[in-house]
């Protein structure tokens, strides 16, 4: 497995121990880190703390020409809110764990030149059926339903 693709996991898995959802994401720049999160929502009592948002958050003010630069790792498809920061800030590449749980604007992303991969990791599967099968309607609120 990706090392990064770990940490992504690994973050969501922190997020799961703290009552959260588990979606985890890094933003990697030249081989580092330079932004880890998780989805915060429940913690916070945050509208937008998905997964990549905190990443973003914790990654801080970067250029356009470190951005232009990154890949960002995400254990669950991106929804219209993350895709939409990653567009805004030129992330040219993501590497997504799954898309069986959730289908997010992958279409949207590849349509504006992202490159997207989506590894199929079971781990990441595993934990979003778990969470979605005893959370139903944390779940719904996360995606907006």
């Amino acid at each position: 497995m990706d090392k990064f693709l770990k940490v992504a996991i690994d973050e969501a898995k922190k997020g799961l121990k703290e009552g959260g959802i588990p979606i985890g994401s890094v933003i990697v720049y030249q081989g580092k880190i330079i932004g880890r999160g998780h989805n915060r929502r429940i913690q916070e009592g945050s509208v937008v703390l998905h997964g990549e948002m905190d990443a973003f958050e914790n990654a801080g003010r970067q250029s356009a020409n470190v951005y232009n630069y990154c890949t960002l790792y995400t254990t669950l498809s991106p929804c219209a809110m993350c895709s939409g920061a990653i567009l805004l800030y030129g992330i040219p590449r993501i590497i997504i764990g799954e898309n069986k749980s959730f289908l997010g604007e992958e279409a949207l992303l590849k349509s504006r030149g992202v490159d997207v991969m989506v590894v199929d990791n079971q781990e990441c599967k595993d934990m979003m059926t778990s969470f979605i099968t005893n959370n139903p309607e944390l779940w719904n609120e996360d995606i907006g339903v």
